[in-house]
């Protein structure tokens, strides 16, 4: 899957001379937490809720309402937006968005295609419902945790072979390398999944657990 699936391309933007007393609104609007801060289709900054706080007087401060919704109608999107924004394209697999968001502790990344626009924009929320979908976790039928040889060759191959002789269909699998052993988990669309335990357990595979969706 690529980040063009599942990114969000109805976007709320701001420009570089837009207050941010604008934004907050725009952010209370809409319910979110960072506009993307673009000149044309060009992106050229950032602007989060934390930005603003961080750029905000302080709760203790003596300045009235007043005064301080004047500062927020003063300040502008680029005098406190951030201007080396992290991207990626719409064509980069979802993994390498989740990895990038790890790595620099971040929560959003601005889409941009080719010529350098601004096409949409993807989140942490967005690549968990993307994990979720992928997983098949919303999908009728049953789940299976297998554990299987790594020096035995063809294991999926004969799984696969085992369900479909008993006309089971996978739904998703998944693959997980831990502590030098491999755990498969699978998504089909049988309804009995003891059932199904046993006829994979028949060719010495060890079932883990199993259960109904």
């Amino acid at each position: 899957m690529e980040v063009k699936d599942y990114m969000s391309t109805n976007l709320i933007t701001v420009e570089p001379n837009t207050t941010v007393m604008k934004a907050l609104d725009l952010m209370k609007e809409h319910d979110v937490h960072r506009l993307p801060v673009v000149e044309g289709d060009k992106l050229v900054g950032l602007l989060t809720a934390e930005l603003v706080a961080q750029n905000s007087p302080s709760m203790a401060t003596s300045l009235s309402v007043h005064e301080l919704n004047y500062l927020l109608n003063k300040t502008t999107a680029k005098d406190i937006m951030l201007k080396q924004v992290i991207t990626v394209k719409p064509t980069a697999v979802l993994e390498e968005a989740a990895s990038i968001m790890r790595q620099q502790g971040i929560g959003v990344l601005p889409v941009l295609e080719s010529r350098g626009n601004l096409v949409g924009i993807i989140t942490d929320k967005d690549i968990m419902d993307a994990f979720i979908d992928i997983s098949g976790y919303n999908t009728p039928g049953s789940r299976l945790f297998i554990e299987i040889n790594e020096d035995k060759p063809g294991p999926l191959e004969e799984i696969s072979n085992v369900l479909r002789d008993h006309n089971v269909n996978v739904d998703t699998i998944s693959v997980y390398h831990r502590e030098g052993k491999v755990q498969v988990v699978l998504h089909v669309d049988s309804e009995n999944p003891d059932e199904v335990a046993d006829f994979i357990a028949q060719r010495g595979y060890r079932i883990l657990s199993s259960m109904k969706k």
